[in-house]
């Protein structure tokens, strides 16, 4: 989406202190992993592998994901992929992540959300313990779900106490699911009041009352996305106001066609209203994002200078669900960068 990056600024923007708050687990297979898994499996893929992350839209995109993560079938799997996302923070010299996953893509684990968390954390350990970055999993809804099942994922995270689990999360088509705030407030208000933090989805396809309602019902500490929110003055006063950050992940807009350039995305319009923004890749493998990427085109389209992408990445740090220590490292090194 960028001009080519020289190799100094790539490294530059590399060794810039960050973390990323706004990326899917389900977003990190790579094509010749699916494609080696399915083959194992007997199944048929989509397209060549060549051609399998060029997706028509936002449907056939998530579409993709229950067809990957349906392959991901046992604790071995599992572990390679959390340590390749893992790798993948450390090539983009990412500090810490908040790492979403969303139990309904994953059908070989329906039922089995514990295992499921401890294979995952098996492989993220085994990374940290290599001295890859710390990463901690936001669990999410599916925005289809029933209110009835939303209490019950809370009711499971609950029991678990999962040390590795930081928050609940909502995702999927807002679009295609219409308003769902009013179904889930009680599931987030739960979780809240068992000391998980919440992020939710909103404001990508659809317009700016997801995020009112992931605010207002849902008692969002974070958006992913929020983008939306540019068409709403007031919302992006009060987000301003408030100062509630927005994940935003720019490449992911512009692949999925929820804006037709750079140019025409609001992450610039957003900041200098005062709204705090992060840079983030939701789903890089499937997208060809990467967070240095993300950086350099911002810093291309948008003019951003050093203090405005060290603003950038402050707020990432801050947004996170990360641990006060490992913020406090992360907010010092950035002092020097």
């Amino acid at each position: 989406m960028s001009a080519p990056l020289a190799p100094a600024e790539a490294a530059r923007l590399k060794a810039l202190p960050k973390a990323e708050v706004h990326l899917h687990l389900e977003g990190c297979f790579e094509a010749a992993l699916i494609a080696q898994w399915a083959k194992s499996e007997g199944v048929a893929l989509p397209r060549p592998q060549e051609d399998l992350f060029k997706f028509s839209g936002l449907a056939d995109f998530l579409g993709f994901l229950d067809l990957a993560c349906g392959l991901a079938r046992t604790q071995d799997r599992l572990v390679e992929l959390s340590y390749g996302l893992s790798q993948r923070l450390a090539a983009n010299g990412t500090g810490y992540a908040d790492v979403i996953f969303n139990p309904t893509h994953w059908h070989a684990w329906h039922g089995r959300l514990g295992p499921m968390l401890d294979a995952i954390h098996a492989g993220l350990s085994a990374a940290e313990q290599d001295g890859l970055p710390n990463v901690g999993l936001c669990v999410s809804l599916l925005r289809t779900q029933s209110a009835d099942e939303s209490i019950d994922l809370v009711n499971t995270l609950t029991t678990l106490r999962h040390p590795r689990v930081v928050a609940l999360s909502v995702d999927g088509n807002e679009a295609a699911a219409g308003r769902t705030g009013p179904r889930f407030a009680d599931a987030f208000r739960k979780a809240a009041n068992a000391g998980l933090r919440r992020t939710v989805h909103a404001g990508e396809s659809s317009g700016p009352e997801g995020v009112w309602d992931a605010v207002d019902l849902l008692g969002a500490d974070r958006i992913d996305h929020g983008v939306r929110a540019i068409d709403d003055p007031a919302l992006v006063q009060m987000l301003a106001d408030r100062q509630i950050p927005l994940g935003v992940c720019p490449t992911s807009n512009l692949v999925l066609g929820v804006y037709p350039s750079i140019e025409a995305h609001p992450i610039e319009r957003l900041r200098q209203a005062g709204v705090r923004v992060s840079l983030n890749t939701d789903d890089p493998a499937l997208l060809g994002a990467s967070l240095v990427g993300e950086y350099a085109l911002c810093r291309q389209a948008f003019g951003w200078t050093d203090e405005v992408t060290r603003e950038a990445a402050r707020t990432s740090i801050e947004a996170s669900f990360a641990n006060e220590d490992v913020k406090a490292g992360l907010l010092e090194k950035l002092r020097r960068w």
